[in-house]
């Protein structure tokens, strides 16, 4: 998902207004120190940052978008979504991206390593895993004991995705309990029919019922009205961490540390939040 936001209009007015009659122009900000200050803040250059986030990100980062951009006039914010892992791969290649927001921590820390960040990682969320079903529940899942049972249809992700890295790490603390049992991730496995690239498009395939269940974050499954969830208890649960990195070949180093810094801030936490992410783990 790409999303681009324009200038406002009263922005590109005022910057035609200042570009028009030179001398009329220094006359002006000669008679009024307060006109003429205006006048340069105005025709600054725009600066338009282009943000790589996680699938899971995007209603949440359209949100808190509009809200940064109204907090700074002249700024535009360009988000592209995707997994985790194939944006990192993306940045690696030299796309131009100024910030990265992942579902996880491995993805940017990968960028750290690899001396394509500027700085360290900042963790601006968490979230929750749950199940979900088809809203008409087809299959009759009522615990997440059932995904393992024989002939459920699951869609699941690709390995490198985050959302499947939790749900690995999840299938093998849930194994080690009596009412799931040892074999719990083996059978799992065997009812998956879909690996994704996302899991935008697991909620997707599930809300279609072109599959009877899948695992995805708690956010994720509030996007859709297609679908229904199946709650995975609190202490059988992961926590999911995001991690967000400026990219060191940015054009807008900082004006992307002013972005991020702030995402993790009282406002950026606020957006976050109503959307059900979680705050950092302190």
């Amino acid at each position: 998902m790409r999303r681009r936001r324009l200038l406002p209009v009263t922005l590109l007015a005022l910057t035609v207004a200042a570009c028009s009659s030179g001398s009329s122009a220094a006359s002006l900000a000669a008679a009024s120190p307060a006109a003429g200050s205006a006048a340069a803040a105005t025709s600054a250059p725009a600066v338009e940052l282009q943000v790589y986030a996680a699938a899971s990100l995007a209603s949440a980062l359209d949100k808190a978008a509009t809200a940064y951009e109204a907090e700074n006039p002249g700024l535009t914010v360009t988000a592209s979504t995707d997994s985790s892992a194939a944006l990192e791969t993306k940045i690696e290649q030299g796309a131009p991206a100024d910030v990265f927001l992942s579902a996880d921590t491995a993805n940017p820390q990968k960028l750290v390593a690899a001396g394509l960040a500027a700085g360290a990682m900042s963790v601006f969320a968490g979230n929750k895993l749950t199940v979900i079903v088809p809203v008409a529940n087809p299959a009759g899942i009522a615990s997440p004991v059932d995904l393992a049972r024989s002939g459920v249809k699951i869609i699941a992700c690709s390995d490198a995705v985050p959302i499947q890295k939790y749900t690995v790490q999840w299938l093998a603390k849930v194994s080690a309990l009596p009412a799931y049992g040892a074999d719990f991730a083996t059978r799992f496995d065997a009812n998956v029919v879909s690996r994704e690239d996302n899991v935008s498009a697991i909620v997707a395939k599930v809300g279609l019922g072109e599959g009877d269940a899948g695992v995805v974050y708690v956010t994720d499954a509030k996007t859709s009205t297609q679908v229904a969830t199946v709650d995975i208890p609190a202490a059988e649960n992961v926590r999911a961490a995001y991690g967000g990195v400026v990219v060191k070949a940015s054009a807008h180093a900082d004006a992307a540390a002013k972005f991020l810094g702030w995402l993790t801030g009282a406002e950026g936490q606020r957006i976050l939040a109503s959307f059900g992410f979680l705050p950092p783990a302190g």
